[in-house]
């Protein structure tokens, strides 16, 4: 049996943290969104025992335990006691350590496929409250849509399906950030919290205008401290026209969201010199 499924990545469309946990974890008030750069993930189930076998054409990706695709297969084989033979094939699009979530909307999309081939019957919910202890983007993934994302990243509510058709600019330049070394290095008392509540009122009344006003990233300062060449393509995407750029998650890629094609093919233009891997999606 040979199942795919798509893997969209994700972007912060708000991203701040009120608190950390008694266990060093950042407390989360996200926004988050999928957009249409993915990856697709196929599973190859046998019909005899055997191990899971992970393969991706990225080079700078681990095929072992390391690897949240083959994480998420062993946390279902284990819990339902499940010992067929799986060889996981990951096609990559979404670029690796970007901020984009790839890697744990590979491992949502493993969750998906194992629970309906297997007739697991487990609700999105359930899978989302599995998969936390492999990263928390993982239980967002699962859904793969709209969201208001709380907790340590567990907690989602979904917001209305009614965004308009923007086109998003995607940059990622050859510089990687370690998103534990960002995590660990928050200062609490220097945070300038977003306004997420009116964010969250814009997106549900259907108003896009309004709601980029109050998009950000708390997390900003802290990577850009570090790699300033992602505030410099930042400050260049608004200088082009976008209606709001931004860094997603720890970085380093940065997005721009545009409300015509021709800006956004305008901010993708006067880019390309400060980056070679540039996409332009829409949002899903």
């Amino acid at each position: 049996m040979l199942i795919t499924e798509k893997a969209p990545a994700k972007l912060n469309l708000s991203l701040d943290s009120p608190m950390r946990y008694l266990d060093g974890m950042p407390k989360w008030d996200m926004v988050m969104v999928s957009v249409d750069l993915a990856d697709y993930v196929s599973i190859e189930i046998a019909d005899r025992p055997g191990n899971i076998k992970v393969y991706t054409d990225s080079s700078f990706l681990p095929n072992d335990q390391r690897n949240l695709a083959f994480q998420a297969a062993n946390i279902l084989r284990n819990r339902f006691h499940h010992r067929e033979a799986l060889t996981i094939n990951i096609k990559k699009h979404i670029p690796v350590a970007a901020g984009l979530g790839g890697g744990s909307s590979d491992a949502a999309a493993v969750l998906r496929i194992l629970n309906s081939a297997w007739e697991l019957g487990l609700s999105l919910e359930e899978l989302a409250r599995l998969s936390l202890s492999i990263d928390s983007d993982v239980p967002y993934c699962v859904y793969g849509k709209l969201a208001h994302v709380t907790e340590h990243g567990e907690k989602i509510e979904l917001l209305p399906p009614q965004q308009p058709h923007y086109w998003v600019v995607i940059a990622k330049q050859q510089i990687s950030v370690s998103t534990p070394q960002i995590l660990r290095q928050i200062d609490y008392t220097q945070i300038d919290h977003l306004n997420n509540s009116l964010l969250l009122q814009s997106l549900r009344d259907g108003d896009w205008q309004t709601a980029t006003k109050y998009m950000g990233n708390v997390l900003e300062p802290l990577t850009m401290h570090y790699y300033p060449e992602i505030k410099r393509l930042k400050d260049k995407m608004l200088a082009l026209g976008a209606d709001v750029a931004q860094m997603s998650g720890t970085g380093p890629s940065v997005f721009a969201i545009c409300h015509t094609e021709s800006r956004a093919r305008r901010v993708q233009n006067g880019i390309r010199g400060f980056c070679r891997n540039v996409n332009i999606v829409t949002l899903l």
